[in-house]
């Protein structure tokens, strides 16, 4: 077969693929394996959430939407972003439905970019952000984030990264992968250097409700900030709706009226199956939700504990369903202590490396899985460990 690698365009040339799955296309292939590797609800979406979409099916709602999504779940949307963040968005004017936050990322960076416009990517971070950025012909520009901190961008950090021609900041808290969160006076800390360099902020809150510590903080509802911020969030996590691919945007109406501009030559509406699903989310959801994330946070104690037992320095993640711990412990990269657990052990995380550079010596671990799995998995991770402990030899030797 010949080569049509010429026609592909340099700018997805220069584009690596995901880190997260090239690990679960190695796990697709292997038998016995135990994944904390994709960053996934083990629930299945409540039943009255799949009843619901079921019913639509059946009174016939197979057609097209607005572009902009039914009215009444931009409604319901609006009321529960009141709930949650004390914002009021028009329905009509300032909230458009997506095919996932991802969707709705992409909307974002293709409404605000010129090329060159440089994206500010607090990292380590979702495997996203990045490449959209590249895609839309942007740069994206790393800010770097470390352990000791928790993950929080810090002030000094994001002030040293600007330049002439930064535009976009992208703020994703809590985070993936390393389960940190930002409160009210870390974002406080960064309105002036937002505000002076007239930066827009994307803000990413598809985890926002597996917060466990205290009420989790939109930048938007700071002062100033709600027509600066295009608010991101969805259903997939909380509501354990990952594969219905909903997601929305919420923020000014001239940004949400361009980025609908582009859905509706590219996506048209999203799927109107799961927009009725997420309806009665929305509506009736709260109590199934709640019942997860207190079996997330159980599940969260649970991981934490047994990686500092098994000897792996870990800060405690107060947010999302991940764990970031540090592999220094073996000596190894973190591709390579990946790739050992999983031919060794049959464990499947993410090396950290995949979420930016900086992000190298960590590997992420989503504890999104049964507790007999978490337990399991800690188990065969200390066996390795202690097959390959840098400490332990080094002291031998």
């Amino acid at each position: 077969m010949s080569s049509m690698n010429k026609y592909i365009s340099n700018v997805v040339k220069t584009i690596p693929p995901s880190g997260i799955r090239k690990f679960f296309d190695l796990v697709a292939q292997a038998e016995g394996v135990i994944s904390l590797g994709v960053g996934e609800p083990d629930f299945v979406t409540p039943w009255h959430i799949r009843e619901a979409a079921c019913h639509s099916l059946e009174r016939g709602y197979t057609m097209y939407t607005s572009n902009h999504g039914l009215l009444e779940l931009r409604e319901e949307i609006s009321a529960y972003e009141k709930r949650r963040i004390g914002i009021e968005y028009s329905p009509e004017r300032e909230v458009l439905v997506t095919v996932g936050v991802s969707e709705a990322v992409d909307l974002a960076l293709r409404t605000l970019l010129e090329p060159g416009d440089e994206v500010l990517v607090p990292e380590p971070c979702f495997v996203s952000y990045a490449p959209v950025g590249v895609l839309t012909y942007g740069k994206a520009v790393p800010v770097q984030t470390y352990d000791r901190d928790q993950y929080r961008l810090k002030a000094d950090a994001l002030a040293s990264c600007i330049t002439p021609r930064s535009k976009v900041l992208i703020l994703a808290y809590p985070s993936n992968p390393t389960g940190g969160i930002m409160d009210q006076e870390d974002l406080e800390a960064l309105l002036d250097i937002i505000i002076k360099n007239d930066l827009i902020v994307i803000s990413d809150e598809i985890y926002s409700e597996l917060t466990y510590y205290g009420k989790h903080v939109s930048i938007a509802s700071l002062p100033g900030m709600k027509d600066r911020t295009v608010m991101l969030n969805g259903f997939s996590k909380a509501f354990a709706m990952t594969g219905w691919r909903i997601g929305y945007a919420c923020g000014n109406q001239d940004i949400i009226d361009a980025m609908t501009k582009i859905h509706q030559y590219t996506i048209m509406c999203a799927p109107i199956m799961g927009q009725k699903a997420a309806l009665e989310a929305m509506r009736h959801g709260e109590t199934e939700m709640r019942r997860m994330v207190d079996n997330y946070n159980f599940r969260r104690k649970l991981i934490l504990s047994g990686l500092q037992d098994i000897g792996m320095e870990c800060f405690e993640p107060r947010g999302a369903f991940y764990c970031f711990p540090s592999v220094s412990v073996s000596g190894m990269s973190s591709e390579d202590f990946c790739a050992g657990l999983l031919e060794e052990e049959k464990v499947a995380v993410v090396p950290g490396n995949a979420f930016g550079e900086n992000g190298e010596g960590y590997i992420r671990c989503c504890y999104a899985a049964s507790v007999n799995n978490i337990e399991e998995a800690v188990e065969r991770m200390g066996n390795f460990i202690k097959r390959h402990n840098r400490i332990r030899i080094a002291n031998i030797g």
